[in-house]
């Protein structure tokens, strides 16, 4: 007869149920009223999420769900499609240069509005998170947190700073907005070489400007204090062009469905990607963490019975 101690089966009940847990849901939703093509980029170290890049059309949302301690970032290309010539995938603005839909581990082309992330960092589980324009501008977005505590406030860029872009970084006919870096490439601008410091590389007027316009941006390089934020356990939402009705509710740090003109609720559709989508209703982020307390709840009603006796195995 063999006895089986409490502690071993609340090691093993922890590595099945905790150790692959989840760190977070990340959703990108589409509010342009055009198609954009969003990549994912992981840092080094970190692992793909199931999809490095995918079409997501206009009203459709798609969510990642990154394990503690994942990092990296994700933007949307615009104006997509095959190139007649060399038959590879392109996009206008953004293209990470693959040539075809997946980025496979290439980031975004500047400039591009980038939302980078950090899940479940150090002892405590910290997330990190914001919308930077170091590499330029080329659409709206922003990340909005559900639950959570901490420094948990949406940050981003709601304007559409291609309509207010200075001559001089404008590209194209207006289709994107270089950072000062990205157009001119000194030191100054870049905060590189003499200017690698806090202290000796200070804000430029452009960026000045971007920061009037999108005051919660990462704007250059140094600009960390106003524009990165804290939170634990809480999910993210990435959206790409927000209304102003939502860029109102997110001021309240809420996130709610959008509703057309006729005071109808849109209708949405989200896929959840663990190295594949499948289909799911809007409420998937929400049912997935009922499911995880769920588990939790089971778990110490287990712990609880198998501490108040004894369990013998034949």
């Amino acid at each position: 007869m063999y006895y089986q101690s409490p502690f071993s089966i609340l090691l093993f009940l922890y590595l099945l149920f905790f150790k692959g847990a989840f760190g977070a849901t990340i959703t990108l939703l589409n509010k342009c009223d055009y198609t954009v093509w969003p990549g994912v980029l992981p840092n080094a170290g970190s692992p793909d999420l199931g999809s490095t890049g995918f079409e997501l059309s206009s009203g459709e949302s798609r969510s990642f769900l990154p394990a503690a301690g994942w990092s990296g970032r994700m933007w949307a290309r615009t104006r997509c499609g095959q190139d007649p010539i060399s038959g590879q995938f392109v996009c206008l603005t953004g293209d990470c240069g693959s040539g075809q839909v997946e980025c496979t581990g290439s980031g975004a082309t500047p400039p591009a509005t980038l939302a980078e992330f950090t899940i479940g960092q150090g002892p405590t589980n910290n997330d990190f998170y914001d919308v930077s324009l170091v590499d330029g501008f080329n659409i709206p977005m922003v990340i909005e947190s559900v639950g959570g505590s901490g420094l948990c406030l949406p940050t981003g860029c709601a304007s559409d700073l291609n309509q207010q872009c200075p001559n001089e970084l404008r590209v194209g006919e207006g289709d994107a907005c270089n950072s000062a870096c990205g157009a001119f490439g000194t030191p100054e601008y870049c905060c590189s070489g003499t200017y690698a410091s806090p202290n000796t590389c200070r804000p430029s007027e452009y960026s000045k400007i971007f920061k009037l316009l999108c005051p919660r941006a990462y704007t250059y390089a140094f600009d960390d204090p106003t524009s990165t934020y804290t939170c634990v356990g809480a999910d993210y939402t990435i959206t790409f062009c927000p209304t102003l009705t939502s860029q109102q509710k997110s001021s309240q740090s809420s996130i709610t469905e959008s509703e057309t003109g006729s005071g109808e609720k849109s209708k949405c559709q989200k896929k959840i990607s663990i190295g594949g989508g499948q289909s799911l209703p809007c409420n998937a982020g929400k049912i997935i963490n009922h499911f995880d307390f769920a588990c939790q709840c089971i778990i110490i009603f287990l712990v609880t019975s198998i501490l108040s006796s004894q369990i013998f195995c034949l």
